[in-house]
């Protein structure tokens, strides 16, 4: 990587539409895309469109194939003329041989018929009138049944041979539009919908050098299309936040099968802008690119140096235990011993470390580097949505040369008298109160050969009412269950930890 800091940067890309008119339409304007992190994308065009005064019938057939029909808005952009669909129409049964079948059922129709004899290929056109052509309309099929010189079979003898494509088919999803407008002559309207089969995420790529805590970052994102059309010189921008979007079940399968299907991958170094939009972020990918269906793209959008990212080594000796709401009074409870140290490596997202830019959600991968310059796999996971600002930390796995050991020393439950005082009767009232002294000992040992500190992370889990009794170290509380010990432990030491607290209830 280069040196010193690069503010990230954001990119467009562009698509290419269609439309089929009664009135000629031709379409030659850049469209643009912004497509969402949440499996979806919005679609904008220009349509050229001749018209005349009243009601014309415009066909556009050029939307994905997995445009929400609902979702199209039609409008002048200069707001010259009013322009209202009257009737919307969507077809997305595009043509094939099993609809051209079911086109022609109750006719007869030829089959051309293929056979191998010594070598030779011979045809011949056998007539068959179909009486069921299989074709289930949304999918599926059914055996075909047709009748050949008196006999029904469930399947075709041969290839069929239509006479027509049919009036009434289509060769691409469209749009049949009844369009009313007050005048003759040329419009540039807009169109806008929204569509699934659009995906984008963030992957960050950290390398650290072989010893210390910087780090060098290049973020990239990750675009892919699966929504059935190629978009040719298109204006992208890419929003993200969690924008409210319904999701039926059927989107949710889709997006399974699109992560089952495998994509190019394309590289491209194109600048990217970011900004505040809303309650959301705004990528903008600065010059037109295309983006193929089935296709995955990759632009790079952070280049920053010298970013400090810390490694912070913590103990959570009782991982799992929680306080859930109920006095919990159990002997056994939490007395299981986790032995692994975690490792995490915190950041700030400041302009002062380098950063300072919305990063969006995605997949943190860490590198170092060998004595030998070689790069090695140290760690991954995901971020959410992150401000500038923030501090983030991030788990990337388990110390090989730290160990943990978490112990129980003493548990006791006893009944303690108290008197309580009503302030209606003024007279004092004796009750048992039940309290639980619970003392433990942790150890640590270091088995690097350079000094950490050790996080020690203690769930005060059997009630919500607790007091620390006794203990051997210094720790801070960082929420109403929790307190952490901060330990330094020196090579090949071991450290021991004793706390005592009690919970009354």
């Amino acid at each position: 990587m280069g040196g010193g800091s690069v503010k990230p940067t954001m990119k467009k890309l562009t698509l290419a539409f269609g439309v089929g008119c009664a009135c000629a339409v031709r379409l030659n304007a850049e469209p643009a895309l912004t497509i969402y992190n949440q499996n979806f994308a919005v679609v904008r065009d220009s349509v050229p469109l001749t018209l005349k005064a009243g009601i014309n019938t415009v066909r556009f057939g050029n939307a994905t194939a997995h445009v929400e029909p609902d979702s199209v808005i039609l409008r002048d952009v200069e707001g010259k003329r009013p322009l209202q669909i009257l009737e919307q129409n969507y077809r997305n049964d595009p043509v094939s041989q099993e609809l051209l079948l079911s086109m022609f059922e109750g006719k007869t129709v030829e089959f051309e018929s293929v056979r191998h004899v010594k070598g030779d290929d011979t045809s011949e056109l056998i007539p068959g009138k179909v009486i069921r052509s299989g074709y289930v309309p949304g999918g599926g099929s059914e055996q075909p049944i047709i009748e050949v010189n008196g006999k029904l079979q469930f399947y075709l003898p041969g290839r069929p041979q239509f006479p027509s494509l049919g009036e009434d088919t289509i060769l691409k999803p469209s749009f049949n539009w009844l369009l009313q407008t007050d005048t003759d002559g040329k419009v540039d309207a807009e169109v806008g919908y929204v569509t699934t089969g659009f995906t984008w995420e963030a992957d960050y790529n950290l390398v650290s050098p072989e010893h210390g805590d910087l780090v060098d970052m290049v973020g990239w994102i990750t675009m892919g299309n699966h929504s059935g059309k190629t978009f040719e010189n298109a204006r992208i921008k890419l929003m993200a936040g969690d924008v409210n979007k319904i999701q039926p079940a059927q989107t949710r399968n889709y997006r399974m099968q699109l992560m089952e299907k495998s994509a190019s991958m394309v590289s491209d170094r194109l600048g990217v802008t970011e900004k505040s939009f809303d309650d959301f972020h705004l990528y903008s990918i600065e010059r037109p690119t295309t983006l193929h269906d089935r296709e995955t793209k990759q632009v790079e959008f952070i280049q920053a140096t010298g970013v400090k990212a810390p490694a912070i080594y913590i103990y959570d000796g009782a991982a799992g235990y929680r306080f859930y709401g109920g006095f919990n009074d159990s002997r056994d409870y939490g007395t299981g011993s986790n032995k692994k140290v975690a490792i995490y490596r915190e950041f700030v997202n400041s302009e002062t470390n380098q950063l300072g830019i919305a990063l969006p959600k995605g997949r943190l991968r860490f590198y170092r580097r060998d004595e030998d310059g070689q790069l090695e796999f140290v760690g991954e996971n995901t971020i959410d949505h992150t401000p500038r600002n923030e501090t983030l930390r991030v788990s990337t796995g388990n110390s090989f040369d730290l160990v943990g050991e978490r112990k129980q020393l003493d548990f006791a439950i006893h009944q303690v008298p108290v008197t309580q005082t009503s302030p209606a009767v003024g007279q004092g009232s004796k009750k048992n109160m039940t309290v639980v002294d619970e003392s433990f000992e942790i150890k640590l040992r270091n088995r690097k050969k350079e000094p950490v500190n050790i996080k020690v992370v203690e769930h005060l889990y059997r009630w919500s009412n607790w007091n620390i009794q006794k203990n051997s170290d210094d720790f801070k509380k960082t929420d109403s269950q929790t307190i952490e010990f901060d330990v330094p432990v020196q090579p090949d030491q071991e450290k021991v930890i004793t706390y005592k607290v009690q919970y009354s209830y």
